[in-house]
């Protein structure tokens, strides 16, 4: 992989996700949430689109995904943190909801790195969909206006680590950018009815 290859607008937008951690922070412990929403709402939009980017243009690559994935993680563990710092009210009564989100971010890495010593990097459809409507949920919830939404991603995202987690244990060998499980096994039945 080039240098150009690396440094695509799709990578560049992941990367600017990276950057924009230590931003969050900064909001976070200076307490100033409405900066903090606006600003996340951007890393937010770069997730939205860099893989669409990606796809469109034929820019899809595995450094690609993993820088993806890593801003996601970083993302989503700085969220963790600013609950705590910014509204820690909601972090007490939403905990069960915060607490299976952040297992659900964990426990597929460290299968995967178990099986495979390496983060994987799936984007499955129901992790797309999992952080899309933990995304609106967060929203929702950040902003007063319903806890159920964000509460119903949550679910969806212990789904979408489980299904990580069944891929892990299914293939034989890492890959990036799965649909899903039944692709998985999909192939699996027909390389088990192929003739050797």
């Amino acid at each position: 992989m080039t240098d150009h290859d690396r440094w695509s607008v799709p990578n560049l937008l992941s990367a600017f996700r990276l950057g924009m951690v230590p931003v969050l922070l900064l909001l976070a412990l200076s307490g100033q949430r409405e900066a903090f929403l606006w600003v996340l709402a951007v890393a937010f939009l770069t997730d939205a689109v860099d893989g669409t980017i990606a796809r469109m243009t034929g820019q899809v690559t595995r450094f690609g995904a993993i820088l993806d994935s890593w801003a996601d993680v970083s993302i989503y563990a700085t969220v963790a943190v600013a609950l705590a710092l910014l509204w820690p009210e909601l972090l007490r009564s939403e905990a069960l909801a915060i607490g299976a989100m952040v297992a659900s971010f964990v426990l597929p890495a460290a299968v995967g790195l178990l099986r495979f010593r390496r983060f994987t990097s799936y984007h499955t459809r129901l992790v797309k969909v999992a952080v899309a409507a933990s995304a609106v949920g967060l929203y929702l919830m950040l902003l007063g206006v319903s806890v159920w939404p964000f509460r119903i991603a949550a679910v969806l995202v212990v789904l979408s680590a489980l299904e990580e987690i069944a891929i892990s244990l299914v293939l034989r060998e890492e890959r990036s950018d799965v649909t899903g499980l039944w692709e998985i096994m999909r192939e699996r039945r027909e390389d088990a009815q192929s003739p050797r």
